[in-house]
């Protein structure tokens, strides 16, 4: 098939270029070779290409700076979306759309499930539920466009910022590391996410389906496991609240996704994060 991969230069991009290479032509793209807040632009290039899949990594993904660049980040997340999605309208190409577990709000304390109402508490994920939204309105006026809304969580690999590394960096300026302790989610490793985009290609699924590394963590967890693996044994980590953290956007308290759709879906269990982890770690 022809993969064409938007954001490709990204930490997901880049691992889903490895990834389905190996079976596929995949064309990766970025922000250099077109924008798709561009609209007649990104319909242009994808035209040109003609993929027979788009998987659509790119996004404003800094969370507080959505708090601050508003604009920006309804223009990228949502409206730089209906263009792509545009784009595999005009081309008859199948989209996939990564998006968030933060389009939820965090009240609820078991994971949620696809069908569960949305309702996101910043921008951020404001931006990419809206971003959703406009695939789903242009799939219902024509469904011959066939789409899948891959909503993922917390993710690290080794092409991008990530919590991971700057727990290290700061572990090595520091012995004492402040972490949140009231946020609840999964983190999940981009090889992992990039394996479970493969299959889902491979069975053909459509609609939204939730899909992070299994168990569940607080980004404090997250750090003191961080540290326990490389052996850190003279760091401190002392818990802190939300509010003492002082971030410009609220995040959900509670983000975990189900991943029984995708299981349903491709007979493979998603593996644990700290499996991940470690393998990060050791890479």
């Amino acid at each position: 098939m022809r993969i064409l991969i938007t954001g490709a230069r990204g930490m997901l991009g880049m691992d889903l270029e490895k990834r389905l290479s190996i079976s596929n032509n995949v064309i990766g793209v970025d922000i250099d070779d077109f924008d798709i807040t561009d609209k007649e632009g990104a319909l242009r290039e994808i035209k040109s290409i003609s993929p027979d899949i788009v998987i659509n990594t790119a996004a404003f993904t800094d969370v507080d700076a959505c708090e601050t660049e508003r604009y920006k980040a309804f223009k990228v997340n949502r409206d730089g979306v209906r263009n792509v999605a545009l784009g595999c309208k005009e081309t008859s190409a199948k989209l996939i759309h990564i998006s968030t577990d933060y389009v939820f709000d965090g009240v609820r304390r078991e994971p949620y499930r696809e069908d569960d109402e949305p309702h996101s508490i910043n921008n951020y994920g404001q931006s990419k539920l809206e971003g959703e939204r406009e695939i789903l309105k242009l799939h219902t006026s024509d469904p011959r466009l066939q789409t899948l809304i891959v909503r993922t969580s917390w993710l690290f690999g080794k092409n991008g910022k990530n919590f991971i590394d700057t727990i290290l960096r700061l572990s090595d300026e520091k012995d004492e590391l402040r972490v949140v302790n009231d946020q609840v989610g999964s983190p999940t490793y981009t090889v992992d996410l990039s394996d479970a985009i493969e299959s889902l290609i491979n069975v053909g699924a459509k609609g939204i389906v939730h899909c992070s590394n299994s168990g569940e963590c607080s980004w404090y967890d997250y750090a003191k496991e961080i540290i326990k693996i490389k052996m850190k044994e003279n760091i401190n980590i002392i818990p802190i609240t939300s509010k003492d953290s002082k971030r410009p956007a609220t995040r959900p308290a509670y983000s975990v996704l189900s991943n029984e759709m995708y299981f349903h879906l491709t007979g493979h269990r998603m593996r644990n994060w700290k499996d991940g982890l470690w393998d990060y770690l050791n890479a």
